[in-house]
Formats: structure tokens, sequence, C-alpha cells
């Protein structure tokens, strides 16, 4: 045997793996060896699939604006649905439009917890318990064929019963009526909170005044069923049964995106430039 072979063999290395199975000291080593191999692995694959994880995000938050939107025609594939999306960025501030950022790579929850892109809340101006408010948010406007907003879906998120949810609200051409409310993110409870997802309480929303007269925004979930014949049965839908507190998060985070902390600015700017 020659000296380097006899080296290790004789190296810690190797004293370690000539101890019993039994042994403590080997016990511990294989198991922080099979850790940082382990370690090793899963980093490599985050590495690996970053690239497939964003361009599956991408598609997932394409899916949603072309589906709450109402765009997609039979035939038409969704990427070929959103081409008739107009997408921007604007400040949340004044309602103006930004090209600080790249709509199509922003996002949202990134930008919530960095205090350069972003601002804290104070509690008694956070009905909808986001912490932080970007300063800047992405929006989306489908186009009639005069040129005018048929649609404009708006993206929003707050304080559920255990997460936060993430959706889009998209509002018609009056700017005032809801055409559809569509969550794409959340961890509420299945079958309580979670029935946020069910189409059939999702077409609730469809139709309802988001605004009263004064340009407020009103919208309120009850407890029950709303009788059409109520007062303000246009700005009401029906709660979630079991769901007291998720349903609150949704009003909540509904009418502090459309208040002026939101996109109050904006859709003032729009409904100016409509006169």
């Amino acid at each position: 045997m020659s000296a380097p072979e006899q080296k290790s063999a004789s190296g810690p290395l190797a004293s370690i793996l000539a101890l019993p199975n039994d042994s403590p000291k080997k016990t511990i080593f294989m198991a922080l060896a099979v850790c940082l191999s382990c370690s090793v692995v899963v980093a490599s694959a985050a590495v690996g699939l970053r690239p497939i994880q964003i361009a599956n995000q991408e598609a997932d938050r394409i899916r949603n604006i072309v589906e709450v939107a109402g765009v997609q025609r039979p035939g038409q594939t969704v990427i070929e649905a959103f081409q008739s999306v107009e997408t921007l960025m604007i400040r949340l501030a004044d309602g103006t439009e930004s090209d600080a950022h790249d709509p199509s790579g922003f996002s949202i929850e990134a930008a919530s917890k960095d205090p350069s892109m972003s601002r804290a809340l104070p509690r008694p101006q956070d009905p909808a318990n986001i912490k932080r408010l970007p300063d800047f948010m992405p929006v989306y406007k489908v186009r009639s064929d005069d040129g005018q907003i048929q649609t404009l879906i708006l993206p929003v998120h707050g304080a559920g019963l255990w997460s936060t949810l993430y959706g889009f609200l998209a509002l018609e051409g009056d700017l005032r009526t809801i055409q559809g409310l569509k969550f794409y993110q959340h961890a509420e409870t299945p079958g309580l909170g979670g029935e946020v997802d069910n189409p059939n309480w999702r077409s609730l929303w469809q139709g309802k005044v988001a605004f009263n007269e004064a340009g407020e925004p009103v919208i309120e979930l009850i407890k029950g069923t709303v009788d059409a014949n109520t007062p303000n049965a246009e700005h009401r839908i029906d709660g979630l049964a079991g769901a007291t507190l998720t349903a609150r998060g949704v009003e909540n985070l509904i009418n502090f995106w459309l208040g002026e902390s939101g996109y109050g600015p904006f859709l003032a700017r729009l409904r100016n430039e409509r006169g």
C-alpha cells in the first residue's frame, strides 16, 4: 500500500466508519451526512426548478385574469384571450400610470414585504389587515371596440380567518358594478371559508353595485340570504355559512381596495377621463 493510501485509510473519516454501528459518534456522523446530502439535493432542485415555478405562476395569473374578465371565446386558448387584456402599473397614491416596474414580473407578496416598495399601515387605516400597502399595483383593462373600458380587473388581497386571500375583482365599464370575483390563493378551511372558491357563491357577486351614490365602497356580506326586496340589496351578498370571519375579511378587503387607500384615486381619474 502506498503512503497516500495509508494516510487515507487512517484518516478521521476512516476511523469513524470503522466504529461499531451502535456507536453514538458514528450514528451522529451518519445522520449529519444524510442531512447534508439531502440539503444539497433540495437546494439544487429548488434552484433548478425556479424558472419553471415562475412560468407556472405567470400562467396561473393569466388564467385567473382571463376567467374573471370573461374574455375567452370558444376555440381560443387562454394566451390568445389574454391578448385582449391591457396591462399597466399604477401608483396607488395618485392613481397615475407608471413604468417603474414590469407588471408581468411584479410580485404583490414580495412588494408588500419590501420597505422600499411599500409603506406600513396603521391598524385603524388597515381594515383588510394587510400590514403593508405596496406603492404600485398592476391593473388590467379590457376595452370595447370604441376604445372605452369594458372591464377593469383589480388585484385585491386581505386577511381571512387563517390566511391572506389573493384574488381579482372585475368591474364593469361603469366602474361601479361588479362583474366577477376570483380568489386564486388562500388557506381558508375547506367547506367553510374555502367556499370563496365555490362558483355558486362567486356568481352572487355578478351585478352587485360596489359603491353608493356618494362614491363610497359599501359592499356588505350578510348572514343568511339577501332578500332582493330589502333596501341596499344591490350592495349585499350572501355570507358564508359557518365562516363569519372569512366573510368579514372578504367584505373588508373589497371595501379597502376600492377606497381611498387602494384604487380610489385611480378610479376617480378614470371617471374624470370618461366625463
